[in-house]
């Protein structure tokens, strides 16, 4: 078949000189991705011909493409690309081995895409240690989802493999993840180029004013040039974009042919795998003159017969399918149905009977709800999401019709399109629907005004509350189990709106629990009778015999801080690490490793904080998702660099409202009151706790307290005091009276309460607060003229605060240290000064004795990527092996 590679490639240097610079570079091991984009027909697929021919016999070359008509299969276009060396899966890990075969269909199971893209890349890089290796991936906008993610994932993660990928991509059209790796725009040809081009063709004589106009109109794309004279000269009545005069010309061509030629076209663009024995037999249904009509649709140029048939471009296939009229197209549908073995793919069967039926059919549709179920057990929910809408529209009994419907819209939500899910629920006749299926709508339409920010009456968490509403007479413990979500839900959005207080308002109206009391119950009874009932409620709740706090533990660990109560926090945070690791969701794996970091911030070990923030980042990115900020939030306000601070800062509120708004709040009071700038703490800390949030207002009162002091707002920091000793005295523990304690000393100015705070605080695990509680003691010792008992206090708090890397308050005591005629020690130099966030997590797990593969499996990615990085610590901190990080600090 002819392409424009088998021609010198005419004003493609740079472009050529782009992509022999990156294969070069993985031969020398050093892999790297490139998106090549531009229109169609500008030369992206004769550019990957190119680079295959040029590049033969120096590496190992896979192909891959995406289809049109193949973009509801999960994994396609990935199985495409492994299938070469496939037969090395053996070599992998078991848990590779399998998330690749549950992936293909090969065993059952539910993949996670970042897995998948994880077990691809060891595969890859397995098959690449005998030569390097390049993949080319051609139609990549119209890759499935699944396949997209798992190769982006991959595409980000070979850097220290020798291997090369190369997508080619409309630029009009937008792949997920795609915006991440290093792009390449192909524009039109020059002039010289294009005439140069065109004059190679010799198929026809052009008249020199239709030269003109092709050479005009043609804009340079090298694909029109070549194919608009084939179709006679460029005499279209109305201007046309440029695609829609290729695909005229495809369709002239077309026009031409004998019936059974066209037929036998029409059939290869329903069939998008190019599999030359199924189309035979799906041809041989129809009663097609196989030899005559695949010579002469060869002979069109149109269409190539091998062991895979191939289109010349895929706007030809495009333009022969879109001129087929909707009878040939039932009727290809139909043969290739019949041809597709059951058994081996149920799938691509069921989606050919369901484009082959005009009407409803419900036995179409049935095996349609399973082709989706085994979809979604392999990770396709996109897939499934295609098949369920399909499946509803051939539905005739109407409760069904929804029913599929409201599946396929949850499919859609997984997918992220939160629009398209929507667009399908109000296809939905909402007025006739039962109490149950109605509140299915309603809780799909929470879920998905969350993700969008709906406010008001349509937010997420009233949607949730009407749902709540409607099941109270049906199921009363499934309908306040809905009101608790609605609550966790409400901790999410803007407090501004209240939604947090209508949530809780409209809790009173909840079915009574079934043994008194629950959650739910605790939780109003904080909202409208205060902390001295609410609380020791939630303490039995959450900490009693029988406890379960499972089916919410996002909101336990928010009330764990206002129980003061860390040791539910601990327990919490490893049900969910150990939970998140063993089921491999990313999302209960991702809220642990959060709160480790929350916790290991609040507990002064920042080395554990960054290195489960890294781990937790490495899950975000490899899912495509945005990390989580709070821990990030936390631990800038808790080292006190203002620079890094102030733009961690920053960054956070332009991603978030609500609550992540007032933890910023929080964590700049904490900053200011280190730094010394307690206006500044006060009008933060004011912000943090004026809406009285969970957990957040009480950890930002003792800021508030010591801010307001220090400005001289006495009534302000009374107030707060007062506040906050509501919050702590029914807590009952040691963190919450120490905190009490050494806050009440500031506006009290009495020793006795300094020395209570270091008293409470000894066995309190916020090691930070113990720290601060000698500060505030020694800075009030040396006020009281007492210097000799003051350099104890500022000695014991600048060397702890030293140690935890908690620089705004340890310099804090040292200048308290000046004042009495003291010097402080130098700063603690800590390992984490020294080395990425990422960089951090590596030395810890390597210190801990894991191997660069268990590392690599944390963090997804590859064990020489590992490597590289560990080369990058040893040589930042001065040491040669693996045995030596042991015996560094913050490494434990």
């Amino acid at each position: 078949m002819p392409t424009q590679s088998a021609r010198s490639l005419v004003g493609r240097h740079d472009e050529i000189g782009r992509l022999g610079a990156l294969i070069t570079a993985a031969e020398r091991g050093q892999g790297g991705a490139l998106v090549v984009r531009g229109e169609p027909g500008i030369g992206k697929s004769a550019l990957l011909d190119h680079v295959e021919h040029a590049a033969a016999g120096k590496v190992q070359i896979i192909r891959a493409s995406g289809s049109e008509f193949e973009g509801e299969l999960p994994f396609a276009a990935l199985h495409q690309l492994c299938l070469p060396v496939l037969a090395r899966v053996d070599e992998l890990s078991t848990s590779y081995r399998d998330a690749l075969r549950i992936a293909f269909g090969l065993a059952d199971g539910a993949p996670e895409v970042f897995r998948v893209g994880l077990a691809a890349l060891e595969l890859l890089a397995t098959a690449a240690r005998e030569r390097p290796l390049l993949c080319l991936i051609d139609d990549a906008h119209w890759l499935d989802t699944a396949s997209a993610k798992a190769l982006t994932f991959l595409a980000r993660r070979i850097a220290a493999e020798p291997i090369a990928m190369v997508f080619a991509a409309r630029d009009q059209e937008v792949v997920p993840g795609f915006d991440e790796l290093p792009g390449l725009t192909i524009e039109g040809l020059k002039d010289a180029h294009a005439r140069a081009l065109l004059a190679e063709e010799k198929t026809r004589t052009l008249d020199e004013r239709v030269r003109e106009r092709i050479l005009a109109e043609a804009r340079g794309n090298p694909l029109a040039l070549i194919e608009l004279p084939k179709a006679g000269g460029f005499a279209l009545p109305t201007p046309s974009p440029v695609v829609s005069r290729i695909e005229w010309s495809f369709q002239t061509r077309l026009a031409d042919l004998p019936t059974d030629a066209r037929l036998l076209l029409i059939l290869a663009s329903v069939e998008p795998t190019g599999d030359a024995s199924l189309l035979w037999t799906a041809a041989k249904l129809l009663d097609i003159d196989l030899p005559a009509a695949s010579r002469d649709s060869a002979a069109s140029g149109l269409v190539e017969f091998d062991a895979r048939v191939r289109f010349c471009h895929p706007l030809a296939r495009s333009a022969v399918y879109r001129a087929a009229e909707p009878a040939q197209r039932h009727a290809a549908h139909r043969a290739l149905a019949e041809a597709t073995d059951p058994v081996t793919a149920p799938d691509r069967r069921a989606w050919h009977r369901a484009q082959a039926t005009a009407g409803p059919d419900e036995d179409v549709a049935t095996e349609l709800e399973s082709s989706a179920s085994r979809a979604q057990a392999r990770g396709g929910a996109g897939a499934a999401a295609a098949f369920l809408e399909r499946a509803a529209a051939l539905s005739l009994d109407p409760d069904k019709r929804t029913d599929r419907t409201l599946a396929a819209a949850r499919a859609t939500l997984d997918t992220g399109a939160a629009d398209a899910a929507a667009d399908l629920l109000s296809s939905i006749d909402t007025g006739s629907l039962d109490d149950l299926r109605q509140v299915s709508v309603d809780l799909l339409r929470g879920k998905i005004a969350l993700v969008s920010g709906a406010d008001g009456a349509d937010s997420g968490p009233d949607l949730i509350l009407r749902a709540a509403r409607r099941l109270a007479e049906h199921d009363p413990a499934r309908s306040r189990g809905y009101f608790v979500a609605a609550v966790e839900m409400a901790m999410a959005v803007s407090r501004i709106t209240g939604v947090m207080d209508r949530v809780l308002d409209a809790a009173r109206t909840a079915p009574p629990a079934a043994e008194q009391p629950d959650l739910l119950d605790g939780l109003i009874l904080l909202r409208t009778k205060g902390h001295r009932e609410g609380v020791p409620v939630l303490k039995r709740v959450l900490t009693g015999k029988g406890a379960d706090w499972t089916h919410a533990p996002g909101l336990t660990t928010v009330l764990a801080g206002e129980l003061w109560d860390f040791d539910l926090h601990a327990a919490v945070v490893d049900w969910l690490v150990r939970t998140g690791r063993n089921t491999g969701s990313p999302i209960t794996i991702r809220l642990g490793l959060s709160q480790v970091a929350i916790a290991a911030v609040l507990t002064g070990d920042f080395g554990k904080a960054i290195a489960a923030i890294a781990e937790e980042e490495a899950i975000a990115d490899a899912a495509g998702d945005v990390p989580q900020m709070y821990p990030r939030v936390y631990l800038a306000a808790m080292r006190g660099r203002r620079r890094e601070a102030r733009e961690e800062f920053t960054d956070a509120k332009s991603r978030g409202t609500g609550q992540l708004f007032t933890n910023v709040q929080w964590a700049t009071a904490v900053l200011c009151n280190g730094t010394g700038d307690y206006r500044d703490a006060l009008q933060a800390a004011t912000k943090a706790t004026e809406a009285g949030d969970l957990f957040v207002s009480g950890f930002a009162l003792p800021e508030l307290v010591e801010a307001a002091v220090r400005c001289g707002e006495k009534a302000v920091a009374t107030s707060a005091l007062a506040s906050l000793i509501e919050r702590t005295e029914p807590a009952g523990t040691s963190t919450a009276s120490g905190i009490a304690a050494g806050v009440t000393a500031l506006v009290t100015d009495a020793e006795d309460d300094h020395r209570e705070a270091i008293e409470r605080l000894a066995d309190s695990p916020l090691a930070p607060h113990r720290a601060r509680a000698h500060l505030r003691y020694g800075e009030w010792l040396r006020r009281e003229g007492r210097r000799r008992d003051a350099r104890e206090h500022l000695h014991i708090a600048h060397e702890q605060l030293s140690e935890m890397g908690m620089e705004a308050f340890a310099e804090r005591a040292a200048n308290e240290l000046r004042a009495t005629g003291e010097v402080a020690r130098r700063r603690t130099e800590h390992t984490y000064d020294h080395l990425t966030m990422q960089e951090m997590h590596i030395a810890r797990q390597v210190a801990a004795g894991a191997t660069s593969k268990e590392v690599a499996a944390n963090l997804y990615l590859s064990p020489r990527t590992i490597d590289a990085h560990l080369r990058n610590v040893f040589r930042k901190l001065g040491v040669t092996s693996r045995r030596q990080l042991k015996d560094l600090p913050d490494l434990a």
